[in-house]
């Protein structure tokens, strides 16, 4: 694929599933005419239409129940006159509604795109022009940020609007889903589509530069499960999976959707801003076995009132991603739960995670093992392999891979290589039992009075601290354009005196490294701001 086509046309790479290292590895096969939508639909013919797919405050749904759904909003879409690979703007919080819409427009032939919630009018009005939607679906509560600016230039002409209905918007035609979806049958055909058509794309967090639309295949979800959920979670039907970050986010769609419906289990969603007392609520409830999260929702957690009185004793196994984990909040978790966190790295460009501890192979700070399905290489500045604990560059390649970023033939280029590999741009060292330690990005050395410091080894060591929640470390330019370390820093406790704090945390940076690597600024804040996938924003913290 090496230049996209209008909308509704039809794309398909080159790459078969199946020939790949990885796939042969796993024993991936799949039928060249295929359907993502199979994932959910293939339950019924299993037998399982009456087990539950879905529970959560917002409702519960069987298999039959969430299949039905899906297929009214096939249906329904199908009305509006849209044409084979067109795209559809989704915004949507983690409710019933978002599976059954999202199924319902794979399995018609059409493109969803997955958007952060929390995107402001300018940058939906970016995803809309660049995508060339012509239909969004929303929650009534967003649909006031598709305002003039956000349409203004688009394709788009209808908006969908579910979980209530509401005038506030600038959609000429606009659609409250329910009851309209009833009128249509429960029961849709998958459309014929090839194994390497485009089936939904996702977008990069645009932290560096404007956003990228990562574009996903038909079999991508099956291969992402094949090769990390079974060997990593092992899901049975019984299991009910718990993913606080949201659908929209790669992690949080493999965690919600990809795996618990390929193996038949159920998924626990929470709409609303995911806050402590929520969480627990929505455990002890619901009674999650496999609970996803991050370091920082851990920290919260760990940290939040309410805690100590929680039942957490129906989880069997806690995962992170995204962002390394302290041994403060591994100890800090496994002290309140009983269940260490498992730690794996992925990213959207993959689907899921490709470096995985294992519950029964695992290191305190390291992203893990290769998950098998996944070539994993360390390499130089120049591309040459580098041995066991030698630091290089992380290159991932498996089936589940985008093949390209659209529109963006010049970020495709740097990040897409040849072959399929992915250049992630993250350096690592792998010890000699094949665990992977991240070093930072390729691009964050800097040098601070004449020696070289990675701000990721200064983060690390301040977050070791007994008295540190969370910190984040990171480069700044002096008037005289020399370099510098700035930590920013939330405490456990509010009450403490910032000049004596300031000092205790530099002299632990001089003892635990070296006297030069410590931050010459630390600012206090009550708590560091995060962006819609539950991340530290350090951008915004450049502002602090």
């Amino acid at each position: 694929m090496t230049s996209p086509k209008p909308p509704g046309s039809v794309e398909i790479v080159d790459a078969v599933p199946g020939d790949s290292p990885g796939a042969q590895e796993i024993g991936f096969t799949i039928p060249e005419r295929y359907n993502a939508s199979r994932i959910l639909f293939d339950n019924l013919g299993k037998g399982g239409g009456d087990r539950m797919a879905l529970t959560g405050p917002a409702g519960t749904r069987s298999y039959a129940e969430l299949c039905a759904e899906a297929s009214r909003w096939g249906h329904g879409l199908q009305s509006l006159g849209l044409a084979r690979g067109d795209r559809i703007l989704m915004f949507l919080d983690d409710s019933p509604a978002y599976p059954a819409a999202f199924f319902g427009a794979v399995r018609a032939g059409f493109v969803p795109l997955l958007i952060n919630t929390l995107t402001p009018s300018d940058l939906l009005q970016f995803y809309l022009s660049d995508s060339g939607a012509t239909m969004a679906v929303a929650d009534a509560e967003f649909c006031a940020r598709f305002d003039t600016a956000a349409c203004k230039d688009t394709a788009l002409r209808t908006l969908i609007v579910v979980n209530g209905a509401v005038d506030d918007h600038a959609v000429p035609n606009a659609i409250v889903a329910e009851p309209w979806l009833q009128g249509f049958p429960a029961d849709l055909a998958e459309a014929d589509t090839h194994r390497n058509e485009m089936a939904f794309w996702m977008y990069s967090s645009g932290s560096t530069g404007r956003p990228k639309g990562i574009v996903h295949l038909q079999h991508d979800m099956a291969y992402s499960e094949a090769a990390f959920a079974r060997n990593v979670l092992k899901l049975d039907p019984g299991d009910i999976c718990f993913s606080v970050p949201k659908i929209f986010f790669a992690y949080g769609f493999g965690n919600s959707i990809t795996f618990p419906f390929t193996a038949g289990a159920a998924t626990l969603l929470l709409p609303g801003q995911p806050k402590p007392a929520a969480i627990f609520a929505a455990i002890e409830r619901f009674r999650p076995s496999v609970f996803f999260g991050l370091p920082t929702l851990y920290t919260s957690l760990t940290k939040a009132e309410g805690a100590a009185a929680t039942d957490f004793s129906s989880l069997r196994m806690a995962l992170s991603a995204a962002e390394v984990l302290s041994a403060e909040v591994f100890n800090g978790w496994k002290s309140l739960t009983g269940i260490e966190i498992m730690e794996g790295l992925g990213s959207t460009e993959v689907l899921h995670i490709y470096l995985s501890n294992r519950p029964e192979q695992k290191k305190l700070g390291a992203a893990g093992l290769r998950v098998p399905g996944y070539e994993i290489a360390l390499r130089d500045k120049d591309g040459r392999e580098v041995g066991d604990n030698e630091e290089g560059i992380l290159w991932v390649r498996g089936d589940s891979n985008t093949p390209l970023y659209w529109n963006r033939p010049d970020k495709s280029a740097e990040t897409i290589r040849e072959e399929g590999w992915i250049y992630t741009g993250d350096r690592f060292v792998r010890d000699f039992d094949g665990f992977h330690f991240f070093r930072g990005r390729a691009d964050d050395l800097i040098k601070i009075s004449g020696q070289w410091v990675y701000p990721l080894e200064v983060e690390l060591c301040l977050a070791e601290h007994p008295q540190v929640r969370e910190c984040a470390v990171f480069a700044v330019e002096l008037p005289d354009r020399r370099m510098t370390l700035k930590a920013v820093v939330a405490m456990n406790s509010r009450a403490f005196d910032e000049r004596e704090a300031t000092r205790l945390l530099q002299d632990f940076v001089k003892e635990k490294l070296l006297p030069y690597k410590y931050p010459r600024e630390i600012r206090f804040i009550d708590e560091l701001p995060k962006t819609g996938t539950g991340k530290i924003d350090r951008q915004a913290l450049l502002r602090v």
